[in-house]
């Protein structure tokens, strides 16, 4: 392809996941290059490359002639995925800097406050995006980018993991007094009492879905 159409390409990968992660193309439908294409105002070869990284991301599974099916994740990569964050974020708490961590205790009363009134008024898409900036906090105490990276190509998979978590939305108040309790035990450096509370956390989702 050339500039243009990776540039298109790119526009398409962006406009398509936007609506796969907003709950706009939802789990189990079907997505028309033709349609998006029409939709978009280009042409299918840019919308043909999209879909097919969103299907490298596991947010769609292309099947020819048909259309790309929008996937549910499974029981499975959340379960791993959420293994794959606990690692990383213990690992934060673990080795990082007692001036990091009590940096990071100041840095994060902010955004849990702002995770309070983003549940108030039932804003989940915002509060999704303030807890994962709050869960990847403790991978920043690694100062390791390659760690950081790696966590980061979790994000959708923890979006939709987020969004999709009944626990968010009926029992508000046990989410933001377990991330209060995180970031306790993060600053304190208690790393064992975080990880025990971190896994118990993460099970909330597990169940749910």
């Amino acid at each position: 392809m050339d500039g243009a159409t990776v540039d298109t390409a790119q526009r398409a990968h962006r406009m398509i996941r936007a609506s796969i992660l907003s709950g706009e193309f939802t789990a189990g439908s079907m997505l028309s290059e033709s349609v998006l294409a029409t939709a978009m105002s280009m042409s299918r070869t840019p919308v043909r490359s999209a879909l097919s990284r969103l299907q490298d991301e596991g947010l769609v599974r292309i099947y020819p002639k048909r259309g790309a099916l929008v996937r549910e994740l499974t029981s499975a990569e959340i379960r791993e995925s959420a293994q794959v964050r606990h690692a990383f974020e213990c690992a934060g708490v673990q080795i990082g800097d007692p001036d990091a961590r009590r940096t990071l205790g100041r840095r994060m009363l902010k955004n849990l406050d702002s995770q309070e009134k983003a549940l108030r008024r039932r804003d989940f898409p915002d509060f999704a995006t303030l807890s994962m900036q709050f869960h990847r906090g403790f991978v920043e105490l690694t100062n390791n980018t390659a760690m950081l990276a790696f966590y980061d190509r979790l994000q959708d998979h923890q979006y939709l993991s987020i969004i999709r978590n009944p626990t968010v939305s009926h029992e508000p108040d046990l989410v933001l007094a377990e991330h209060r309790s995180l970031l306790d035990h993060a600053e304190s450096g208690d790393w064992i009492a975080f990880s025990t509370l971190l896994r118990e956390h993460q099970s909330h989702g597990h169940e749910a879905q």
